[in-house]
């Protein structure tokens, strides 16, 4: 055990750590395992599960319970085995054409441009600032 207190703490908060990593690893493993089940009966729901598993994956390696080529990894065999059992539905997995965007109008010639003048004048008005107010008063030593 440890005898510093900061060490102490942190051993505390590993331990914690741990709990939650491993309850998220638990549930991603639960997920994975429910798509691979139902791909190997050929279930109807099995691209929302993969869809899930593939989410999940994603959320474990954004929170650093997963590294983040390991997700993908996963993942892409995931891809791979949905692929392969042919449960897939082509036109759901293609994503729909979005519609063209309406071209935007000019700007306003009455808008005043951002010029170098302006900004100067705003690192004038910054450095008026009083000197006491930013420097520190030096530290006294001990002879």
């Amino acid at each position: 055990m440890a005898n510093i207190a900061s060490s102490k703490k942190d051993a505390r908060r590993s331990a914690v750590r741990a709990v939650r990593n491993r309850s998220l690893k638990s549930s991603v493993k639960t997920k994975v395992s429910k798509f691979r089940r139902a791909a190997a009966e050929g279930a109807e729901d099995t691209e929302q599960l993969a869809l899930t598993a593939a989410s999940a994956l994603d959320r474990a390696a954004s929170k650093g319970v997963l590294h983040a080529r390991n997700a993908a990894r996963r993942k892409s065999r995931l891809m791979k085995r949905l692929n392969a059992s042919g449960l897939t539905d082509q036109a759901a997995t293609k994503p729909a054409a979005k519609p063209a965007k309406p071209v935007k109008k000019a700007a306003k010639a009455t808008a005043k441009p951002v010029t170098k003048a302006v900004t100067k004048a705003a690192k004038a008005d910054k450095a008026e600032k009083p000197a006491s107010a930013t420097k520190r008063s030096p530290r006294k030593t001990s002879s």
